[in-house]
């Protein structure tokens, strides 16, 4: 009788729901599948490892160095959450990558257009490592899904910024040169801006806000804008800056963005039109439209 109601106790208490509901869940953590690499936030140091793996398959080349790769890939938001991490950020290596870009582009537009002269050529130039103009080109190579942001950088759609992906190119390019040699990065980076480099735009498209401004300003009053910084808030890594620009002392244009160069444009934009309000400056905007070209959008 004892023996009995022991295996009866045993199996009453096996049918306690709770019991029941604690072994399934127990069940399901069991069985389920480990988290893979793409589906892993940017926050731990080890996060994204899948993706730049997966995009250094794509470049189709044979890294030597994988971390320098990954180092280009590294954006100074997430190194600001993890400053124990192995891999630094990106910014010495787009400081390389710039040098290497606008060497290989030089090049190629002198071989191309050999009609052109030195203004038209720097103007070409100009439009195509502009940061637009550059971040057309990472977002063709896919640069965005692979670059390892900040949690708050991510969040706030980082990946298709185009300051970012411009300066994740610069970098990449830079990565590329230390390590597959100047040959290789050279033939990486013109394959990849064929596009632009084989477009006819019109000598005016090519032109910047900041250019014309800067020629309208030599021909009326023959000085040049003066770009004055108004504030610049934020940390290092997500700095906003606001310019105004000047022009024979009078403020006639302001502009906010995440550098220098993006608020800069953005305000000899504004200025334009303003300019072309009151005096409608031949040669830039007859039809009253001075809008930024695309090259040139933030």
């Amino acid at each position: 009788m004892r023996d009995r109601d022991l295996r009866r106790g045993r199996r009453a208490h096996s049918n306690r729901p709770g019991r029941c509901r604690l072994h399934r869940r127990a069940v399901l953590l069991r069985v389920r599948p480990p988290t893979s690499g793409t589906e892993q936030p940017d926050g731990g140091p080890a996060a994204g490892a899948d993706r730049i793996d997966a995009f250094i398959a794509r470049l189709g080349l044979p890294i030597r160095d994988r971390d320098l790769v990954a180092q280009a890939l590294t954006h100074a938001s997430w190194l600001h959450e993890h400053p124990g991490a192995a891999v630094g950020h990106n910014e010495r290596l787009e400081f390389l990558g710039d040098a290497v870009i606008g060497v290989v582009i030089s090049r190629e537009l002198y071989r191309r257009y050999p009609a052109d002269d030195e203004g038209l050529l720097s103007s070409r130039r100009a439009a195509i490592v502009s940061t637009s103009g550059l971040a057309r080109i990472a977002e063709r190579v896919g640069l965005g899904e692979a670059l390892r942001l900040g949690e708050g950088e991510a969040s706030r759609g980082g990946r298709a910024r185009p300051l970012l992906l411009a300066s994740a190119l610069e970098a990449l390019t830079g990565a590329l040169f230390l390590d597959q040699g100047w040959e290789a990065a050279d033939r990486w980076i013109a394959a990849h801006a064929e596009p632009e480099l084989s477009s006819t735009l019109a000598a005016t498209a090519l032109k910047s806000p900041k250019s014309r401004l800067q020629e309208w300003t030599q021909r009326r009053t023959g000085g040049r804008p003066e770009y004055r910084v108004l504030d610049a808030l934020g940390p290092d890594h997500e700095r906003t800056f606001r310019i105004e620009v000047l022009v024979d002392g009078a403020a006639v244009g302001t502009g906010t963005g995440p550098s220098r160069r993006v608020a800069e444009t953005q305000a000899a934009a504004e200025a334009l039109l303003v300019l072309a309000h009151h005096e409608h400056a031949p040669g830039d905007a007859p039809d009253g439209d001075d809008r930024p070209s695309q090259s040139d959008a933030p």
